[in-house]
């Protein structure tokens, strides 16, 4: 079972406080999520992210599936990152660190996920045609979203990556 690593980055003509009011607020995810995957808050989400929060949704990652996913707050520094992993969920393996640098003129947002699918050979086979194609089009909606609400900065956009690691 291969084990694969997501990185984007975006910047924004924002401060790092106006940046970490609308990250620790675990309902503006449905925000930033595009309306396809039907996600909806079930409980958990009623207060900022602190340690230990745990998070459910109900997403439908592909037309006629429903799934439950939950998830934990595991580590939170405020104003600078923290760090959500799946309890239960449709990856095998999921651990997802946000965070926050202030660079020249705004701040960074940068995510660092690690995951794993399941079903062994066969999630490695449906990475490349399903998931990852999956995962760029969130992270692309995702991007258009917080360039609305917050504007960008010019020249400071990284692509998007996913390696396997």
């Amino acid at each position: 079972m291969s084990m694969y690593r997501l990185t984007a980055s975006q910047s924004f003509p924002i401060s790092r406080e106006t940046a970490w009011e609308f990250l620790s607020d675990p309902a503006n995810l449905k925000v930033i999520t595009q309306p396809s995957m039907g996600f909806e808050i079930l409980c958990g989400a009623e207060r900022k992210i602190y340690p230990g929060q745990i998070i459910q949704y109900k997403v439908n990652p592909f037309p006629g599936y429903s799934t439950k996913w939950v998830t934990e707050i595991t580590h939170v520094k405020d104003g600078v990152y923290f760090v959500d992993e799946q309890r239960f969920g449709p990856y095998a393996l999921w651990h997802h660190k946000h965070f926050i640098h202030d660079i020249e003129g705004g701040v960074e947002m940068e995510d660092i996920i690690d995951y794993k699918l399941p079903l062994g050979i066969l999630g490695d086979l449906a990475h490349p045609l399903v998931v990852k194609k999956q995962l760029v089009s969130i992270f692309q909606f995702r991007e258009e979203q917080l360039n609305k609400r917050f504007g960008t900065l010019e020249n400071t956009s990284k692509p998007l990556n996913i390696i396997k690691i």
